[in-house]
C-alpha cells in the first residue's frame, strides 16, 4: 500500500457565537479521504478565540446547552485583566483553552470514523470572530 500526505487550508466564514457543525465542510475540503484504507485526519484551527470539538449532532439542544454551560464557566463579567479587545475576548480565550484548537479523527476504508451521533464542530466563542482558518492534514495508506 502506498503511504501519502495531503494538506489543505479552509477559510470558514464568519459565524456568530455558538457551536457550528462543520463535518461536511471538512469532508468537502479534503476529498482524498475517500482513497484512504487506513489513516488519520488532523484538524488545526489557527485562532485563539475559537476551538474545535466532536459532539452530538442529532439534537440541536445539545449545542444550545454547550453554549450556556461555557458561558457559565467563563462569563464576560469576570474581572479579567485582558480587556482591550472587548468583553467577549478573554472569555473566548478561556473557552478555547478548555476545548483546544485541534482534533485527530481516524479513517478506515474511505470514511472518517465518527460515531453514529458525532459531528465536528467549530466553536465560535466571540460574538463575531471573523473568518476562521482550518488546516486539514491527511495521512494514510491508499487502498490498493
Amino acid at each position: 500500500m502506498e503511504n501519502f500526505w495531503d494538506q489543505t487550508a479552509v477559510e470558514l466564514p464568519t459565524r456568530g457565537r455558538g457551536f457550528h457543525l462543520i463535518t461536511s465542510v471538512v469532508l468537502n475540503a479534503i476529498p482524498r479521504v475517500k482513497q484512504v484504507q487506513v489513516g488519520m485526519l488532523h484538524l488545526f484551527l489557527q485562532h485563539t478565540s475559537a476551538s474545535l470539538t466532536i459532539n452530538e449532532n442529532a439534537d440541536p439542544d445539545v449545542t444550545v446547552d454547550l453554549e450556556s454551560s461555557f458561558a457559565a464557566i467563563a462569563p464576560e463579567d469576570f474581572p479579567y485583566k485582558h480587556t482591550c479587545e472587548g468583553p467577549d475576548d478573554m472569555p473566548a480565550h478561556v473557552k478555547s483553552s478548555l476545548l483546544g484548537s485541534s482534533l485527530s479523527v481516524p479513517i478506515r476504508e474511505g470514511r472518517i470514523l465518527l460515531g453514529t451521533w458525532q459531528g465536528i464542530y467549530l466553536c465560535e466563542h466571540r460574538n463575531a470572530g471573523g473568518p476562521r482558518t482550518l488546516v486539514l492534514t491527511l495521512q494514510g495508506q491508499k487502498a490498493e
